[in-house]
């Protein structure tokens, strides 16, 4: 009758479409391996598509393992995704959670930071997030994901705010590890960071770089974030981490991408905005040949072409 009973048990979770996590989290039905780049760091890589597909799973989250704990980097986009990624780094170290750094404060990186909370790690973000969180669009996307990624997230969904921020940049070691965490200001968000890990030559770039798939450009700086681009294809590393897609070896390969689209989209704005050019006539006039095909292009591009025209417009008034 046990054996029963427990079969009955298993067949109704298999019905429900989920699993319980240990933290009581509800488990995602995704796959999320962690990959190893060097002796001390790993990544886990999200799908290509816009924010609600694959449960919420489309960013990257990376992690730092030394003996004295770990570092870890982003925590995506839900709790149960949290508290998937905190299973996964208990596969593979049995090392305290130490800090988490959030790269910036949008809303695929960092639901995950719920799941954590009991670990008792510190969380840092950069001084610029703190416009995120004293703005109306962190509650709005919020109330949002809870109708479009629910039941991933409902209502006991929360953001947690960082414990400190920071501005320009800090160094550590840990366990032998030395890392270097730089604040590279507004660019693709209110406030970027990225992370070097500087004993095995490995960068976890978040949103800075996009792979695989169109930017998001939301309440970006296009301008700042062509600068970082540029300054981050000067790097010497042994492999980069983006925010979406895969990591590679070659700073200037996988920031083409980012960079290209990012210029593409402002020299075809700032053209109608010199000519007076309406919007809707403008856009449609650009040749989208070349990003046409990548992941999450009709989601995003029209949004992003309008926010470059509007940023370039006031720019070009200011100016006069």
């Amino acid at each position: 009758m046990r054996s029963l009973s427990r079969l009955l048990g298993l067949y109704m979770l298999t019905i429900l479409g989920f699993d319980a996590l240990a933290s009581g989290y509800r488990e995602v039905p995704v796959e999320m391996t962690p990959v190893r780049l060097s002796a001390h760091a790993y990544y886990v890589r999200g799908g290509s598509g816009i924010a609600t597909e694959n449960y919420g799973f489309i960013s990257n989250a990376a992690f730092v393992v030394t003996p004295q704990g770990v570092v870890v980097f982003d925590t995506l986009g839900t709790p149960a995704l949290g508290a998937q990624l905190l299973e996964t780094i208990r596969s593979v170290t049995d090392a305290p959670v130490k800090t988490i750094y959030i790269s910036h404060y949008h809303a695929d990186h960092m639901y995950g930071t719920q799941a954590f909370v009991e670990t008792g790690a510190e969380v840092v973000a950069s001084n610029g997030a703190k416009r995120y969180l004293e703005g109306e669009v962190a509650q709005q996307r919020l109330q949002e994901r809870r109708t479009s990624l629910s039941p991933w997230v409902d209502g006991q969904t929360r953001i947690v705010e960082p414990d400190r921020f920071i501005q320009g940049e800090e160094q550590f070691t840990l366990g032998g590890v030395t890392i270097r965490v730089v604040d590279v200001g507004s660019a693709h968000s209110e406030g970027d960071l990225v992370l070097f890990v500087e004993t095995d030559g490995v960068l976890f770039s978040g949103d800075i770089v996009f792979e695989d798939r169109i930017p998001f450009l939301g309440t970006s700086s296009s301008a700042a974030w062509l600068e970082v681009l540029t300054q981050m294809q000067e790097v010497d590393v042994q492999a980069i981490v983006p925010g979406h897609g895969g990591a590679a070896s070659d700073p200037r390969k996988i920031a083409s991408l980012t960079l290209n689209y990012l210029a593409f989209v402002r020299d075809a704005m700032q053209q109608a905005v010199d000519d007076w050019i309406p919007f809707d006539e403008a856009y449609a006039a650009v040749d989208w040949g070349d990003y046409i095909e990548y992941p999450a292009f009709l989601e995003a591009n029209r949004r992003n072409a309008y926010g470059i025209y509007l940023s370039l417009e006031e720019e070009s008034l200011q100016a006069q």
